[in-house]
């Protein structure tokens, strides 16, 4: 059933990294169709607030929403339920490094619950043709550039059709030309109506491709859409 709620809905939320607070009373909202950037210093709590979101750590105070399930009481075998609905994207590429391209993306479809081969095939040819890797699903991870595999685990993450890709720190690898061919595929993906978060410390590439954000700074969440601020230095 389609609905206008968004994507993301953070209501007097603390976010906790062990037994400490690394970010207070926090209130924002992302819709659907946004493109967001995190940034703050290392520390400020950006990668917590991300694990959060996709419940990776508790949340024990407030009330956060994302993708229609409510994190604070989210049950531990509903969580791969939330995660087919979220597209998740690391720094380091996390591909086995002994299979093959398409053997990655076949492993995700089974692990989420595809059963037929057809449509399977069907829809890894369409992520890669949609990161502009068509012709690489039978080699090796090692034989592709960084921005390649940089591209293979964005095609992962597009597999179930996301409504929103969470990405922290995806091109930190990346020299700035391959970081550039990143963030115009992510706008292109944007475009298509997904909802994109990123954190990043590349203020460079936010310069270059302004969009709201959100800065983590002294346990606190500023919000350039409330509160209007200059990027001074980069972190």
């Amino acid at each position: 059933m389609f609905s206008d709620d968004p994507v993301v809905r953070v209501k007097d939320a603390c976010i906790f990294q062990d037994q400490n607070t690394v970010l207070n009373d926090l209130n924002f909202e992302i819709e659907k169709g946004e493109f967001v950037f995190l940034v703050g210093r290392t520390g400020s709590g950006k990668s917590s607030l991300l694990k959060t979101l996709y419940a990776d750590l508790v949340l024990r105070l407030g009330d956060i929403n994302v993708a229609g399930f409510n994190i604070r009481n989210i049950k531990s075998s509903e969580v791969p339920q939330l995660r087919r609905k979220l597209g998740i994207i690391f720094q380091d590429f996390q591909l086995f490094p002994d299979r093959s391209v398409g053997d990655n993306l076949m492993f995700v479809l089974r692990a989420t619950g595809w059963t037929d081969n057809g449509k399977m095939r069907g829809r890894l040819s369409e992520v890669l043709m949609q990161v502009g890797l068509g012709s690489v699903e039978k080699k090796m991870p090692h034989q592709l550039s960084g921005g390649e595999q940089q591209r293979i685990v964005i095609a992962r993450a597009l597999l179930n059709e996301p409504v929103i890709l969470i990405a922290d720190e995806p091109t930190g690898n990346l020299d700035p030309e391959v970081s550039h061919g990143i963030l115009k595929l992510f706008q292109q993906i944007n475009r298509s109506g997904t909802a994109v978060l990123m954190a990043t410390h590349d203020y460079g590439l936010i310069r270059k491709f302004p969009a709201r954000i959100l800065k983590c700074e002294d346990g606190k969440i500023i919000d350039s859409a409330k509160e209007p601020f200059e990027l001074t230095s980069e972190y």
